[in-house]
């Protein structure tokens, strides 16, 4: 049993998912201390090479109950409702989300209390919030999402893979095969594009329906890893996709320009920054992130980004990272099979391999990643036209003639959202996802 001194509403969250949802979390241990969990200094953590902190971060005995508590917590609201799955069925779930996030619960026959709690939670405003610079965040962030992202969707998503207790959820789902790994790959790029359309976060915006069916998703993975899966072990993993897991991918954005920050001795955000941040901070907050895991300020991102990987145990089981690996690497992502296709699509895996290598460096090679020469020569030959048209864009947004370029991104950005597969009249500024 561990002592909590300086985050006693978040272990109440902890302990709270027994009572919530007794049937899903009543023979789990929530009190325990995973194996993933490391406070050892003398264990490999899966801090990367270059951060060499450790130690002061494991003395930091409040970082340390922040991660210990945030690895054993799940979605206190999204959960029970997944957990009505055997009632409703997984479409039937969906159905009832999809409704009560365009029309309002009210509009849903007979809507479960857990429905209504669920979206209630979403629908509380943050006393931090400014709509008005969520907006201004996603207008920059959508340069990234239309002009960047694409190009290195596949290696930002083998990074989820590169441990065996964060990766293990996700290869129970099945998503070993490669026509699974691109759907996966695929959904997760149009969820963070969708979000930064114009209003999308807004109460009836399109982010925040997507939002809403990734929360179930990640809930119904962790129901069934829980309840229906004999690989899972608590004493080792925990919580599935425990909110501690969920960070790394919501945050990165905010990780990113945070670390440039740090470098340059800055305490305090660029307007511009500001901005980014409130975006990404509030996405993370309707996607259920604990406040404690959202510091307003970038030495307090970098700290805790850094304290999870600190205290997570370093593992790369083949059977289950590297075949996750291989399968996202031989997954095709067009969605057509023409010409034109076949190259982007190889274009964005030199991209993406090229992303990967430099982000985990000699260690890539043990990962089943290598980089080829032929992956070289194409990044090569299309970073003017990649880097340069990013470069431009994100500057000429910035300013005060915004407008045209934004125009253009989002011109850009929807044309992307349809080679996804997902509807063009959804791109809208208040359209609505289909289930």
């Amino acid at each position: 049993m561990t002592t909590t001194l300086h985050y006693p509403e978040l272990a109440e969250r902890v302990r709270s998912q027994a009572v919530l949802q007794p049937h899903m979390y009543g023979d789990v241990d929530l009190s325990a201390t995973p194996y993933r969990f490391t406070t050892d200094p003398d264990v490999r953590s899966s801090l990367p090479r270059g951060v060499d902190d450790r130690a002061g971060l494991l003395a930091d005995e409040k970082v340390v109950e922040l991660m210990r508590s945030a690895t054993m917590l799940g979605d206190v609201v999204a959960d029970p409702y997944a957990a009505l799955v055997d009632d409703h069925g997984m479409k039937g779930l969906i159905r009832m989300l999809s409704t009560a996030c365009r029309e309002g619960v009210d509009a849903v026959p007979d809507a479960p209390e857990e429905l209504r709690t669920f979206i209630a939670s979403m629908e509380v405003v943050p006393d931090w919030l400014d709509m008005d610079l969520v907006e201004e965040g996603a207008r920059h962030s959508r340069v990234s999402a239309a002009l960047f992202a694409p190009f290195i969707i596949r290696g930002a998503f083998l990074a989820t893979f590169i441990n065996t207790y964060a990766a293990l959820p996700m290869a129970l789902t099945g998503a070993l095969s490669d026509k699974r790994a691109a759907r996966r790959v695929i959904e997760t790029s149009s969820f963070f594009a969708v979000t930064t359309l114009p209003g999308a976060l807004d109460r009836f915006g399109v982010g925040f329906e997507t939002t809403a069916h990734v929360r179930l998703m990640h809930s119904v993975v962790r129901y069934n890893a829980l309840k229906r899966s004999a690989k899972w072990d608590q004493q080792v993993f925990g919580v599935p996709v425990p909110q501690v897991d969920q960070m790394p991918a919501g945050m990165i954005p905010i990780y990113i320009l945070a670390t440039a920050a740090v470098r340059q001795g800055r305490t305090e955000w660029t307007a511009r920054e500001r901005a980014i941040h409130e975006f990404v901070r509030y996405r993370c907050f309707l996607m259920g992130l604990p406040e404690d895991l959202l510091p307003a300020d970038p030495e307090g991102i970098v700290r805790v980004f850094h304290a999870r990987a600190a205290t997570l145990r370093h593992d790369f089981d083949d059977a289950t990272c590297g075949e996750l690996v291989r399968s996202t690497l031989a997954a095709y992502l067009r969605p057509g099979r023409t010409p034109y296709d076949r190259v982007a699509d190889r274009v964005e895996l030199a991209w993406s391999r090229t992303f990967f290598t430099q982000a985990f460096g000699r260690g890539s090679g043990t990962m089943g990643v290598d980089l080829a020469l032929l992956d070289r020569a194409l990044v090569a030959a299309t970073a003017p036209f990649v880097l340069g048209r990013y470069v431009l864009v994100t500057r000429a947004c910035s300013g005060r003639l915004h407008a045209p370029f934004d125009a253009y991104t989002l011109r850009v950005l929807r044309k992307r959202l349809t080679a996804y597969g997902v509807d063009e009249a959804m791109t809208e500024a208040h359209g609505t996802m289909a289930g």
